[in-house]
């Protein structure tokens, strides 16, 4: 199945947390932050939204810095992705 988003939504992939901290110490399962950096896996087309044109200024592939607790959590056949407006979008991670 495949997710098509409308409007100026954007389907993520999160990344995985860290398991370990900087200094070696392993995470429990109930420490670890949620992700903020996630993968892009489908973008909608923009349009307008709420009366004003939205030119969508991310693409498929890229990976992105997203607010803590932003979106909607959807399971599609055994795959956790998140939909958000691409407002949620904090910055586009470059390596």
């Amino acid at each position: 199945m495949k997710i098509k988003p409308l409007a100026d939504r954007v389907v993520i992939k999160m990344l995985e947390a860290a398991e370990t901290t900087k200094g070696g110490i392993v995470l429990a399962q109930a420490a670890k932050e949620k992700p903020q950096v996630a993968q892009i896996i489908e973008v909608g087309p923009g349009g307008v939204v709420d009366g004003k044109e939205v030119k969508m200024e991310v693409s498929v592939g890229q990976k992105v810095l997203i607010s803590k607790y932003s979106g909607t959590e959807v399971k599609i056949d055994g795959e956790e992705y998140t939909i958000l407006r691409q407002s949620d979008i904090l910055a586009v991670v470059e390596e």
